[in-house]
């Protein structure tokens, strides 16, 4: 079941992403922020109220940082999504499991300190060949299909998936001291109303388009649906092997964002951005699966 759950949580945010880029002529990154964290928030508290879940946390430190770096991340995702064709914008924010195996690497080099007859830790050859291989794949991605200003979209949404990584981490962190999926998940949407409200003071509001703002509601409601679904697919996975599972399954969402990026705006990708699609994708799988052995200890997304 809990692979369904994934599933289900893949296609909403692809659908979150058609939202985006049909809001995107009348709304700023930021006012889409905004609206995405009111209408999950106000989801997530009834959900919590329902479930018998207080929202009071004695972690409002470790939320605030995950939200913090989740809305920047969330803000780098939605510019990417408005300004690149929807399957490459989404396939940088699936970049969180080699980002967090670059990480892996960086942090057990530098936490090696030499001492006398203290041989040097093994470095993880294979963990860095994954690494290797994503990024090889970006540059098949862009090479073909990134012209112009879309390049900075680019950039922006490579940093997004980093910054989706170190969030991942966060998550996990929060978990491990017993924080319930729901509060972190409301704590999350709070920031990003916080965030995008300060922003708004300062970049203004757009002129009210009528009838297109209807789009912001279906976006906050499969931003909250997927996050949701996602929670639910990793918490009711009771085995390693059921883990990895899950974390493969949501390279769906690229196969959800295809099928919409041609049927909904006719963007068609050529064949080396598939290919660089590919490879990025199996390069996270095969990174996932590394840290799922524990060959180095890493955190899990």
């Amino acid at each position: 079941m809990q692979a369904l759950w994934m599933v289900l949580a893949s296609f909403f945010f692809a659908s979150m992403g058609v939202c985006v880029k049909l809001a995107a002529p009348h709304f700023t990154a930021v006012e889409m922020v905004l609206w995405r964290g009111v209408i999950s928030m106000l989801l997530l508290w009834w959900l919590a109220r329902r479930q018998g879940i207080g929202l009071a946390t004695r972690y409002l430190g470790m939320h605030a940082w995950r939200s913090f770096i989740g809305v920047l991340s969330l803000g780098a995702s939605f510019y990417a999504i408005i300004y690149l064709p929807l399957p490459t914008a989404m396939t940088f924010g699936y970049m969180s499991s080699v980002w967090i195996a670059a990480f892996v690497v960086g942090g057990a080099l530098l936490a090696w300190r030499p001492a006398p007859g203290e041989r040097r830790p093994p470095v993880p050859m294979s963990l860095i060949a994954c690494v290797l291989l994503g990024f090889a794949g970006v540059v098949l991605m862009l090479r073909p299909t990134v012209a112009g200003n879309q390049g900075l979209a680019a950039v922006v949404g490579l940093l997004g998936g980093m910054g989706a990584a170190l969030a991942y981490m966060q998550v996990v962190a929060l978990s491990r001291l017993g924080e319930p999926e729901t509060r972190t998940v409301f704590y999350f949407a709070l920031g990003c109303t916080l965030a995008g409200a300060a922003a708004m003071a300062v970049t203004g509001l757009s002129p009210f388009p009528g009838w297109p703002a209807l789009w912001l509601l279906p976006l906050g409601l499969f931003a909250a649906g997927g996050q949701l679904c996602m929670t639910m697919a990793f918490s009711r996975s009771t085995s390693a092997r059921g883990t990895l599972l899950v974390a493969n399954l949501q390279y769906s969402g690229l196969i959800f964002a295809s099928i919409f990026s041609m049927l909904v705006f006719g963007e068609y990708l050529p064949l080396g951005a598939w290919l660089g699609m590919a490879v990025i994708v199996a390069s996270a799988i095969a990174a996932a699966w590394l840290r799922s052995r524990g060959a180095p200890p890493a955190p899990s997304n």
